[in-house]
């Protein structure tokens, strides 16, 4: 029989249907298709399946090998996420994989698209694997607060050894099928039709006699193994996996690996995997996982809209954050002109963005090549004619309403109609904005976080006027450029920054309660934020708050309690690392605590007649958090967040919130929100309207109902 065409299955008459598992023949090779769309996702038809089909092989006569093959141009991308924490029904994986692995003629497993997770781990049962040089393969379960447990760290060292084998499960990251040759895990690269490739090799194997592969046997790379390097590993990461339990257990299942019979080790897997299946952190990031990909639905923009592809893009400014949204368009492929109206801002602009590559090709997470290849994608000029025909145009430009305006005036006389005309505003009013043109309906926000071309989260928000195609085409593009999207509505602080300032009034009023600086930053960073409020903002520069708040002073009800701390400290020139001094004082980066500071903000206290108490850490996070859930319940219960989980999406990935914790709204969820609610009646009668009671959460908990999706 000949081998049919590239695309095309053809079955020996004998052909059946096992679930969601295809048996066929072809060219006397047996070919196993697993085929649950749209991804293949592993579920107990898949299992059952393919022990069946593992069964089926060893009593087909006409045989004498398998290819083992994913449809939908994939392998397998995983488990199915939502029998996560579910009792599962039989078999499990790990027998299916059992009766893989002791078939008595060899199967090849043939890796196109994604092969991830446990899609990997049936890979690495199979005796050969071969692969298209594009496929994706690895073992990202780390993202989700688990780690495979179907084998996945027991077989992948045998094949790659203990140091390659634990980085790879550590980061999650995939590796592409050229790269799992190079390091063993795939035997050879198909290129072109992935099927006949396999089946030809499968065909090679039993011509030449080769004996079966059992990766569970092989020891050669688990024993030639250091076994510093997990010591080692913990030791580098302890300040990033405070917290977590994952990365741990995965040390201790590699280590197992490379110091036990496969059966002693594959014991010790399942038991850890299950251990951090259990685990609160589990529940956390399964959930993001999804809320991210929630974010991106918006539903007023039609989901069979397909937006029209941005090629070509442009940013307004030359500073900090306009040089870092341009080297992400660069990045991304898309190129990019930087107009500034002076050559000089222009050229120190673009030394800045040469610095911030060679930086990253000195750290080795770019090479020269890539290096020179996103700078040959970046332009610039002095003159708005010269981007006239961009798809996207980001105004980057000092946080001023006048100097905006005057941007926009300029830039809806050039751009070309269609265009997507973004401003990088992180507070101001985009209605305002948008008035000034006469296509307010192509306006958006799209707020970037410093360091624009590092921080995933764009904060998009519409104005009054935004078209659901410009929304659509902005979401589009943001996922292009590499960020999660989260679209906000029009307010002051957005969904972000108005979180931000409600938590940072807190935690100013907790200073003149009695708490210190460094105490209220170590409380939130033990809780999981990898750095505190005033750290932060000494960082970002204690000066850009004080100009704002100087300009909105105009504005302030003074029958509100306000807290002069930040004020005072930047009338004695402190702010923060870049002075040297802010709440903190400074040697380079390093921060220590400052008694001039802790005496500034006892006098504060004693001119406001308030009596200096002890603070607990956990009164500090639990006002912080509350505050913070309170504001966000407001802002879902105004509609300037869709839904609940779009505030955690922009916590964890814009504002630092530890995404184990799963975001503020669902940590509220995990306490209870008639706790929380409570909590929040207690510092409402306490502290004043600052903290009136959200309507949504005070709905939500007189029903009875215990999550935000109630609401709706």
């Amino acid at each position: 029989m000949q081998t049919p065409p590239a695309g095309t299955l053809r079955a020996a008459p004998e052909e059946i249907l096992v679930s969601t598992v295809d048996y066929r023949v072809i060219d006397g090779v047996a070919v196993i298709t697993l085929n649950n769309p749209p991804v293949n996702a592993i579920d107990q038809g898949i299992r059952a399946g393919l022990l069946e089909s593992v069964g089926r092989l060893a009593a087909d006569d006409s045989v004498k090998s398998a290819v083992l093959i994913g449809a939908n141009d994939t392998f397998v991308a995983g488990a199915d996420i939502k029998e996560f924490g579910k009792p599962l029904p039989p078999p499990t994986t790990i027998e299916s994989l059992s009766a893989m692995e002791a078939s008595p003629k060899p199967i090849v497993a043939a890796l196109a698209g994604n092969t991830l997770g446990g899609g990997l781990e049936i890979a690495l049962a199979a005796h050969w694997r071969v692969a298209v040089a594009k496929a994706k393969l690895g073992l990202p379960e780390v993202s989700l607060g688990i780690m495979p447990g179907a084998g996945g760290t027991q077989r992948l060292p045998r094949l790659v050894g203990g140091a390659k084998a634990l980085d790879m499960i550590l980061s999650g990251t995939p590796v592409n099928g050229t790269k799992a040759l190079e390091l063993g895990i795939v035997d050879e690269l198909v290129d072109g039709d992935l099927l006949a490739g396999a089946i030809a090799f499968a065909r090679k194997i039993v011509a030449e006699g080769r004996p079966l592969r059992v990766t569970s046997q092989l020891q050669d790379k688990v024993a030639n193994t250091d076994p510093a390097i997990f010591a080692d590993a913990i030791k580098k990461n302890e300040k990033k996996w405070k917290g977590l339990l994952s990365p741990y257990k995965i040390v201790e299942a590699v280590q197992a690996a490379c110091t036990l019979p496969f059966a002693e080790g594959a014991a010790l897997e399942l038991k850890v995997y299950r251990e951090t299946q259990a685990s609160p952190q589990r529940k956390a990031l399964t959930y993001m996982f999804f809320a991210e990909r929630e974010a991106a639905k918006i539903p007023d923009v039609p989901r069979d809209l397909k937006p029209a592809p941005v090629k070509s893009a442009a940013v307004i400014g030359a500073g900090t954050m306009g040089g870092g949204i341009a080297m992400s368009f660069a990045n991304a492929g898309i190129p990019v002109k930087i107009l500034e109206l002076k050559q000089e801002a222009l050229d120190a602009g673009l030394a800045r963005i040469k610095g911030n590559y060679a930086t990253s090709v000195s750290r080795g997470s770019t090479t020269q090549a890539q290096m020179d290849e996103r700078l040959g994608r970046i332009s610039t000029t002095t003159d708005y004619a010269q981007i006239g025909d961009a798809d996207i145009v980001v105004e980057a430009v000092f946080e001023n309403m006048e100097i905006k305006q005057g941007v926009f005036k300029t830039l809806d006389g050039v751009m070309k109609q269609g265009a997507i005309l973004g401003t990088n505003t992180s507070t101001l009013d985009i209605d305002q904005i948008a008035n000034v043109t006469k296509r307010p309906q192509d306006v958006i926000g799209m707020h970037f976080f410093s360091p624009a071309n590092v921080m995933k989260l764009v904060e998009n928000v519409r104005g009054a006027k935004t078209s659901p195609e410009i929304i659509g085409r902005t979401m589009a593009v943001s996922k292009q450029i590499g960020k999660v999207p989260v679209l906000a509505g029009n307010c002051d602080g957005f969904i972000g920054n108005r979180i931000l300032a409600a938590y940072g009034r807190e935690c100013d009023f907790l200073l003149e309660e009695g708490a210190t600086p460094w105490q209220i930053d170590t409380a939130l960073q033990g809780f999981g934020f990898p750095m505190g409020l005033f750290l932060m903002r000494d960082m970002a520069g204690l000066d850009v708050g004080w100009r704002i708040r100087q300009y909105r002073e105009q504005f302030r009800d003074k029958n509100q309690r306000y807290s002069p701390v930040g004020d005072r400290i930047c009338e004695l020139g402190r702010y923060g690392q870049k002075t040297g001094a802010g709440y903190y004082k400074y040697e380079g980066r390093n921060a220590t605590p400052d008694p001039e500071i802790e005496a500034l903000i006892v006098k504060v206290s004693a001119d406001l007649g308030i009596e200096r108490r002890k603070v607990s850490d956990e009164e500090i996070v639990w006002r912080v958090l509350s505050v913070m859930v309170n504001e966000g319940a407001k802002i879902v219960g105004e509609g300037i967040a869709i839904r609940a989980s779009d505030i955690d999406v922009t916590y964890v990935f814009g504002y630092g919130f530890p995404r184990h914790q799963g975001g503020p709204m669902f940590w509220a969820e995990q306490q209870g929100l008639d706790k929380v609610l409570a909590k929040i009646r207690a510092y409402h009668a306490e502290q004043g309207d600052n903290w009136k009671p959200a309507e949504l959460l005070e709905k939500i908990v007189a029903a009875g109902k215990s999550s935000w999706k109630d609401a709706v």
